[in-house]
């Protein structure tokens, strides 16, 4: 059944209703690893992967034959305050790269075997500054998250998140901080290119923001301190989770994206992995809140969606290893 969003409080009891991680296929996972021929445990982080990638599929023999990405792009109304150095339209400009192939998440989707949807939402329509008002109401919020969900292609055997938008360094700067506590200048960064000086800027419009909006619904922060793409996010998170569709999180802001979902309630989490460490300052702080570490650390921070394409490399070889590899048995290997 498709997930519907009829209200904002409705979501952090999905965690309740959602399907989870496949015991037995898991176990039967684990088992299949320490009959391959290598030393158990040795091939690391690729072995929790593949075991991973079983409790979703169900299946002890997990397989990637389709792999979606969703971009989502959006504008933000925080960019009155003069948070980032570039214009809005860059956004649509970037879509429209995006649109013709030219951009570094095309290439990473292309030599890593992804199939890219980009999803623009009302570029046109900034969300509101969150120093005045909510950033969308919850009817916008709702519809972003309806927006998100239907763009999951249920039959992909994994889901890859990423989004653009200018100014989305300080929404997820608020969001992360919102969700997890802290001073705002421990989670902002330079983003697309601030000084010191921009930096200091952001922290302030975040602390205005969170004093103006408290954190006390984790929820209501997607709604007050977010946007679009970033309620796209968890729309296609809660989807995905709906389908049993294991998800590979980009950086930094997809990452904050989801920290309300964590906030409320971190096993709305549990199909999700991050893909890789963003250099901005603020990600390895919310990783390690969200106890789920990187697949990678490349030191990028573009966005697009790009550290979680190049970590389906990593999440494709973790399944050629665990498929392709003979056991003990089969190479006549002794086991010891």
């Amino acid at each position: 059944m498709p997930i519907e969003f009829t209200a904002l409080s409705q979501i952090a009891g999905l965690a309740d209703t959602l399907p989870t991680a496949d015991a037995a296929s898991q176990e039967g996972a684990q088992a299949r690893q320490n009959q391959l021929t290598k030393p158990p445990g040795s091939l690391g982080k690729l072995e929790d992967i593949a075991i991973f990638m079983a409790g979703w599929q169900k299946t002890d023999r997990p397989a990637i034959n389709t792999a979606q990405a969703l971009v989502f792009a959006g504008n933000h109304g925080i960019c009155d305050q003069g948070v980032n150095p570039f214009p809005q339209a860059v956004t649509a400009q970037m879509v429209m790269n995006f649109e013709a192939g030219g951009a570094a998440i095309n290439q990473l989707c292309r030599a890593n075997g992804a199939d890219l949807t980009v999803v623009p939402l009302d570029l046109d329509i900034p969300t509101q500054d969150f120093t005045k008002a909510p950033a969308m109401t919850e009817a916008e919020t709702l519809a972003a998250l309806t927006t998100g969900a239907a763009s999951v292609d249920t039959g992909a055997d994994i889901l890859l998140l990423g989004e653009m938008g200018i100014g989305n360094s300080t929404i997820a700067a608020a969001m992360a901080c919102a969700s997890f506590g802290g001073d705002p200048a421990d989670w902002v960064g330079a983003g697309t290119g601030s000084d010191a000086e921009g930096m200091a800027l952001k922290a302030l419009v975040i602390a205005d923001g969170i004093a103006r909006h408290g954190t006390d619904d984790p929820i209501r922060t997607l709604a007050n301190l977010g946007g679009r793409a970033q309620a796209a996010i968890c729309g296609a998170v809660l989807a995905a989770r709906a389908a049993c569709i294991p998800v590979l999180l980009d950086g930094y802001i997809c990452t904050a994206a989801v920290a309300p979902l964590a906030a409320a309630n971190p096993a709305l989490l549990d199909h999700c992995l991050v893909g890789h460490a963003s250099a901005e300052p603020g990600h390895a702080r919310l990783t390690k809140a969200m106890g789920k570490p990187p697949v990678l650390d490349f030191a990028m921070r573009l966005g697009e969606g790009t550290g979680a394409a190049l970590a389906l490399g990593i999440v494709k070889s973790a399944l050629a290893c665990h498929n392709g590899m003979a056991t003990f048995a089969e190479a006549g290997v002794a086991d010891g």
